[in-house]
């Protein structure tokens, strides 16, 4: 079918306003799980396929996690939903008045999935969407094809054809489809792709969320516990083998600092994935050689601290971390994606701050300090989509925080009721009596 017959077949559900009761949004919502729980081995195999992805990190960072947010969706989808009033006095309305919002679907939706977490980014935008009352195209990575191979299988099993249907394949298909006037447009990637995506919803006046990603520094202050910090740092950098948009792109501390996090580092990498970790059953690939040898490219922009060993063969790249990095080194000019940590030298926290700010707004900032003027300065003198203090990527487990980009890094927001918001149109409705 082509993609204009496509959102043609799936806008006659929501026109006919068969989307609208909460039940169809919770079937939906149940199959989607359904899905999840019943094919969780299959799921881990497709991702292990294309990112060598340890079953743990399957389960917590691509199923499990899908499988929360579609819990909390389902626990408070119906007080959500429920009309909300809203006050009439002093308006000069007659006796009578009365005054409401609604959440009403937006129509069909373009889901554009990508490749480090092929599942979650795919499926629990997907989740928010069908919680709105909507229909969908869902449009998996072409790069991690195996777990597009999968979905393409799977969703037909679980969704009717006029409920969601699945669009594989690259460039040309993704453009066909952009060409479609949708009602909503959903994207994860990067910004050069992100910029298209844009620039094709504007000729409908389609509305976009777009989840960028970016540089997002972790700020480590004087004074705190480096043992603790090097292995939480270790856990969020280096998971997924660093592909992760939300993951600590690089350190900025104070001289002294750095170098006892010299020392800390490489110990907690260790821990974490044993002296050799291309033998760890808990440590990831890179997903193609085009991306592998773009990091390789990436190793002599520092002095090498831990880790620089690779294998083009495997597309292994040790968890690596580099100091003595210079701010204009080829490590700091894009978003790294991958295993390697540099650590930037600030004389202070003000020249951190400074540092943040001259840059683009990254999606995520994080800070490891004890001090709690250190975190109020960070909070309000700097932008980003989200602040966590002493646990990175931490602010993605919690439903009822909003996950998105701010400038460069993205914009829009979901999960949880955010999602509701983001694939919904908040109606206001006015009543005045007539008599």
């Amino acid at each position: 079918m082509n993609p204009t017959d496509l959102v043609a077949r799936l806008r006659v559900p929501v026109r006919a306003g068969t989307t609208r009761p909460l039940a169809w949004r919770t079937h939906q919502l149940r199959q989607l799980r359904a899905l999840l729980t019943e094919c969780g081995p299959d799921i881990a195999a497709a991702l292990y396929t294309d990112l060598h992805k340890p079953e743990k990190e399957c389960y917590d960072y691509e199923i499990d996690f899908v499988v929360r947010e579609i819990d909390h969706l389902l626990s408070h989808l119906e007080s959500w939903l429920t009309p909300e009033s809203v006050p009439t006095a002093g308006y000069g309305y007659p006796d009578g008045t009365t005054a409401s919002t609604r959440y009403d679907p937006l129509g069909v939706v373009l889901v554009i999935g990508t490749w480090n977490y092929p599942v979650q980014l795919l499926l629990a935008p997907i989740a928010g969407a069908l919680a709105g009352g909507n229909t969908v195209v869902a449009k998996p990575s072409d790069i991690a094809q195996a777990t597009s191979a999968l979905l393409a299988r799977l969703l037909p099993r679980y969704f009717d054809a006029d409920t969601l249907v699945v669009v594989e394949g690259g460039v040309a298909e993704t453009t066909a489809l952009l060409a479609q006037r949708f009602d909503h447009i959903f994207f994860t990637g990067g910004g050069t792709v992100g910029r298209i995506v844009m620039a094709a919803a504007a000729e409908h006046l389609t509305p976009v969320t777009l989840e960028l990603g970016g540089k997002s520094p972790a700020f480590v202050d004087r004074a705190a516990d480096l043992t603790e910090i090097a292995t939480r740092l270790a856990a969020a950098k280096f998971s997924n083998a660093g592909q992760t948009c939300v993951a600590p792109d690089y350190v900025l501390t104070d001289p002294e600092t750095a170098a006892a996090l010299e020392a800390a580092l490489p110990s907690a990498i260790s821990t974490r994935f044993g002296s050799d970790p291309g033998t760890s059953p808990h440590y990831g690939r890179i997903v193609s050689q085009r991306h592998f040898d773009r990091l390789v490219a990436l190793l002599d922009s520092g002095r090498l601290v831990a880790g620089g060993t690779h294998d083009r063969a495997q597309n292994y790249i040790a968890p690596t971390v580099l100091t003595d990095v210079a701010p204009d080194s080829p490590v700091m000019q894009q978003e790294i994606f991958g295993p390697i940590l540099p650590i930037v030298l600030v004389e202070d926290l003000t020249h951190a701050i400074e540092f943040i700010n001259d840059r683009d707004k990254p999606l995520a900032l994080y800070a490891f300090t004890d001090s709690g003027t250190t975190r109020e300065r960070l909070t309000t003198e700097t932008t980003s989509g989200g602040i966590s203090f002493g646990l990175p990527m931490a602010q993605l487990r919690d439903a009822d925080l909003p996950f998105g980009g701010v400038g460069a890094s993205g914009m829009g927001q979901y999960h949880g009721r955010y999602s509701l918001e983001t694939f919904s149109h908040k109606k206001a409705i006015l009543d005045v009596p007539l008599g």
